[in-house]
């Protein structure tokens, strides 16, 4: 701070100043001290000047109080899609925690028509102009054996965050069912209780209907669907099919 009497400011020309509030029209208040002293060194070439520097700092506040980008759900919409079509930090995992409360527990299973927070702020770029989804990826193609079942399930296991190996579903569906799709177990307590184990992985229907994964057969005898709802259940109870390594 200067000493008292030293350096006094000249008085600024009352039209001048006049016409450095009128051109800002009362924005003037809001510029940073520099910008102050800038304009009164510029003369007539003021008012110019602090338009601009108001009209960026409106434009950053315009960016930094944008409210949150919500997405509303749409059947076939998943989490692991939803995250990297919105580039969400964090990937589907961060989705789903920050929305858990309206997700549920299960995040393989996403309601049509609820509200997702993706958690942050569009780019400039994406709120100029819709989003364009990239061109669609043409679909694997799976052999139809135990070979390619397994592959597709890990595919779609993939797009869902369920966890599981090859090797480790290979093993059990070799010790459940020796890779028959349409085994079918007619002795055990389940098969008593009129809930008989099916398919590859052995899966009860009750099972099957609560870890179904949407995007495959509602049928359990299905390889696919009984390969990925049974890998979902494993994921849910033994934190992966790769544990699992005895009967469920």
């Amino acid at each position: 701070m200067p000493a008292k009497g030293k350096h006094r400011r000249p008085k600024q020309n009352p039209i001048t100043r006049k016409l450095a509030l009128a051109g800002t029209g009362g924005a003037a208040l809001t510029l940073p001290l520099i910008s102050a002293t800038t304009a009164g060194a510029a003369g007539t070439g003021a008012p110019a000047a602090a338009v601009t520097t108001v009209t960026a700092a409106t434009a950053a506040v315009n960016v930094v109080t944008a409210p949150p980008t919500m997405y509303s759900v749409v059947a076939g919409d998943t989490l692991s899609e939803i995250a990297a079509d919105h580039s969400v930090s964090g990937g589907w995992k961060q989705l789903y925690e920050a929305n858990r409360g309206v997700v549920g527990d299960n995040p393989s299973v996403i309601r049509p028509g609820i509200k997702l927070n993706l958690g942050g702020q569009v780019k400039a770029a994406t709120a100029a102009a819709p989003a364009v989804k990239a061109a669609a990826k043409p679909a694997a193609s799976y052999a139809n054996n135990l070979d390619g079942w397994i592959r597709e399930s890990l595919d779609v296991m993939a797009k869902h965050g369920i966890p599981g190996t090859y090797n480790g579903i290979h093993r059990n569906v070799m010790r459940e069912s020796s890779g028959n799709p349409k085994a079918i177990n007619l002795w055990d307590i389940n098969a008593r209780n009129g809930i008989p184990s099916k398919g590859l992985l052995q899966v009860i229907d009750p099972t099957f209907k609560a870890y179904h994964v949407p995007g495959t057969s509602t049928d359990s005898y299905d390889p696919v669907a009984n390969i990925t709802a049974a890998c979902n259940y494993a994921a849910a109870r033994y934190g992966s099919i790769d544990n699992v390594n005895g009967a469920y």
